[in-house]
């Protein structure tokens, strides 16, 4: 399964030039980028670990670049993505997200299905991933 998950879901997965480029965008939009990993990429999973600290004032890519590539470092069987925030309305809202890292194999979704009174269904994604304790859902087979 591929997850969609971001701005750039539906397309090929960015090459580092691209990567650049998008966060030079963010960055000459004045937007702080942050950069989060997580090993449940649940679509109501908005609470991902933070890597650092978002980062404020940058003028060129090459800081957040470098961010990426030891978090990548650090995690290489997680989701990796950027978040850039803009503040402009005065509170902290996501301008632009999407992922930079996925795991070699993603398990993918379960579709449950449940029944209540009056013959209503109701429907929940249950990730494959969970059954797995944290820090042991993407490892190699």
């Amino acid at each position: 399964m591929y997850l969609r998950h971001g701005t750039f879901s539906y397309l090929p997965e960015l090459t580092e030039d691209e990567l650049a480029a998008q966060i030079r965008y963010a960055l000459d939009n004045g937007w702080p980028v942050s950069i989060e990993y997580t090993d449940d990429p649940h679509p109501r999973n908005v609470y991902w670990d933070m890597w650092g600290l978002p980062m404020f004032d940058l003028a060129e890519p090459d800081a957040v670049l470098r961010e990426i590539a030891d978090c990548r470092a650090a995690f290489p069987q997680q989701y990796v993505r950027v978040l850039a925030y803009d503040a402009r309305l005065g509170r902290q809202t996501t301008a632009l997200s999407f992922l930079v890292q996925r795991p070699s194999r993603e398990p993918g979704f379960r579709l449950a299905r449940t029944e209540a009174h009056d013959r209503v269904q109701r429907y929940a994604l249950q990730p494959y991933a969970t059954q797995a304790p944290p820090g042991a859902r993407y490892e190699e087979p």
